[in-house]
């Protein structure tokens, strides 16, 4: 029997809320279940936009969070649609988002979770999936790697569901996430749609209207992306370009020392 689709006339976002299980928690060792943010008391992300944006730097666990809500949607850790298995995990001996929603619970109203887990490092994997199954929708692997994400991009996620993105913008050159920021915009406008996303790139945080949450060992909790190291870090090196390299070249050398 073909799954039944749920689609509603409420706008998104449908995954309003997460909670993290404690009593579950504790009885969990390792990795994920040891990242510093979790272990803090009553943890619930709430998503009150279309579109959430999450940062933070690498190791902090935001694209393990990624993959735990893409989990609970649904989806294959290693990305791609509803159904699809395009990576053989028969031998993984990693632990990631998988196992860590095993100690989540969603809220959705409703629970529309059609749509589409996009993760950059296994793009490829997904496009040589879907052409192998003879997919009507696939040929993206005839495209350069920036065109094939925007393509997938424009195709996809403009139909209701959820969308979860782990760094988009890891072949994207900065106009081609000009590209994806008015696509973001007009999900966020339109409300059809639902986007999580982890991102390093200021300009997709700085979205009009989206929620940033920031992952920091202390916690997860709201910023305006012009406080984030990242927005800083740009900020810093087109006032002064020059003297931005230089002062990065010394730090180098001397923690060579």
């Amino acid at each position: 029997m073909a799954r039944r689709r749920t689609t509603t006339t409420l706008p998104s976002p449908f995954l309003q809320r997460l909670e993290f299980r404690g009593d579950e928690l504790a009885t969990k060792t390792g990795y994920p279940f040891n990242l510093p943010w979790l272990q803090t008391d009553d943890l619930e992300i709430a998503f009150t936009t279309p579109v959430t944006i999450i940062v933070g730097e690498n190791g902090t666990g935001k694209s393990t969070l990624i993959e735990a809500i893409a989990a609970l949607s649904g989806y294959d850790e290693a990305g791609g649609g509803k159904g699809y298995l395009p990576v053989d995990h028969s031998r993984a001996i990693e632990r990631g988002g998988g196992d860590l929603a095993q100690v989540m619970r969603a809220g959705w109203l409703p629970k529309v979770t059609d749509g589409w887990f996009f993760k950059a490092e296994t793009f490829f994997s997904v496009a040589r999936y879907l052409d192998e199954v003879q997919s009507p929708a696939a040929d993206f692997l005839s495209w350069s790697h920036g065109e094939g994400f925007v393509r997938l991009f424009e195709e996809r996620m403009l139909r209701q569901g959820i969308y979860l993105m782990d760094e988009p913008e890891s072949a994207l050159s900065p106009k081609r996430q000009l590209g994806l920021l008015r696509l973001l915009s007009r999900i966020q406008e339109e409300r059809v749609s639902q986007v999580i996303m982890a991102t390093h790139s200021p300009i997709l945080m700085a979205l009009p209207g989206a929620r940033v949450l920031e992952v920091t060992r202390n916690g997860i909790s709201d910023v305006n992306y012009r406080d984030t190291s990242h927005f800083r870090l740009y900020q810093s090196f087109t006032v002064d370009p020059e003297d931005f390299i230089a002062e990065a070249l010394r730090d180098h050398d001397e923690s060579q020392f």
